[in-house]
């Protein structure tokens, strides 16, 4: 199936794996590029240098396929991580904040294909008018951080704004999906939640059985965790976190932030700094500052020590009706050979 995304990035099927922290490793990426979707590294968990490491091994794990990586346009050391992406020949830059003009203009002369993720149409407008080559929408439906508007409302809204080819995030899990995605106008699809649940994905199988019993009213938005509207399961800990007074929501976010703190090596003034640049104008307390900068320590917590009584686990609402755990090459195969039933069946309508 060719579309614009697959003619600007290379890939076989119209499917994006999002750069989701600690779980969109090599691992992950690797099968999702070796069935012919476009993969995406999450670099704000890595290290420069791991980050170096690990386009290394999806290139070592790949024959040449497309994948790309996902950037922190706020980050302290962005300017460095782009070199890298320049220096070791990635065909994708993703950014989960829409990067500067100045960002997209660099990888742009290095013939890197920007995609910035947006969750509102006057955003895909801007990083268009900016040189961005695509964008991805992602709705209310989507993991992670979130806006209010539903992708069905969102996605039309963007194509019909902007020029550049439009990926649909945010709900989409399936074959039906890709076809209602292309219906509106899309050049494909963007799915998280759908490739963690992957037996790919190195989550433990303890954090996955979480998810997989998940309800659809169990994947929840709350903004106690940074402040912002945040789509994850309700554990034990964002429940807490809600019952909590500031006092003790500090208390939660400064032991949490001194353990992000040994694991990043990064100063107190460096997190203090990255949380303060994630308020986005926002009155968030002390408390939710921490929180914002140690984000990551929370996934980690989930994701790879498979503590889901005191971590984050971040998730589409497709979670709740997701049942099984394919790899990623049955998974995408499975995708296109339902869309190409359903584009038949519509076909003979």
């Amino acid at each position: 199936m060719q579309t614009a995304l697959t003619r600007l990035v290379g890939v076989r099927h119209p499917i994006v794996q999002t750069g989701m922290g600690w779980v969109a490793g090599p691992r992950l990426v690797s099968a999702t590029a070796n069935a012919g979707a476009l993969g995406i590294l999450a670099s704000a968990t890595m290290t420069p240098q791991q980050l170096r490491d690990a386009v290394r091994e999806v290139r070592s794990r790949t024959d040449g396929a497309p994948f790309g990586v996902n950037l922190r346009a706020d980050a302290g050391d962005a300017r460095e991580r782009v070199r890298i992406i320049v220096e070791e020949g990635v065909r994708v830059a993703s950014f989960a904040l829409a990067p500067s003009r100045e960002l997209i203009a660099e990888l742009k002369d290095a013939g890197v294909v920007v995609i910035p993720s947006v969750g509102a149409r006057r955003h895909a407008e801007k990083v268009a008018a900016w040189g961005a080559d695509a964008v991805v929408v992602q709705g209310g439906e989507g993991g992670g951080h979130t806006g209010e508007v539903a992708t069905t409302v969102l996605l039309p809204q963007v194509v019909d704004a902007v020029d550049i080819p439009v990926v649909a995030a945010g709900g989409f899990h399936d074959g039906r999906g890709l076809v209602a995605a292309l219906a509106f106008g899309a050049a494909g699809v963007a799915m998280g939640t759908r490739f963690l649940l992957t037996s790919d994905s190195t989550v433990p199988d303890a954090v996955k059985a979480r998810y997989l019993a998940a309800t659809v009213k169990e994947v929840t938005v709350t903004r106690a965790v940074d402040g912002l509207p945040h789509r994850m399961l309700r554990t034990e800990f964002v429940s807490a976190l809600e019952a909590s007074g500031r006092a003790r929501a500090l208390l939660h976010a400064v032991r949490h932030a001194a353990g992000f703190r040994r694991l990043s090596g990064l100063t107190w003034r460096r997190m203090v700094h990255d949380g303060l640049a994630l308020r986005h104008g926002k009155d968030l307390t002390w408390s939710q500052v921490l929180l914002a900068a140690n984000t990551p320590m929370l996934l980690r917590s989930a994701m790879v020590d498979g503590r889901t009584d005191l971590g984050v686990m971040a998730a589409g609402q497709v979670a709740g009706v997701i049942d099984d755990l394919p790899s990623c090459a049955e998974l995408v195969e499975r995708i296109m050979k339902e869309a190409d039933d359903v584009r038949e069946r519509l076909g003979g309508a």
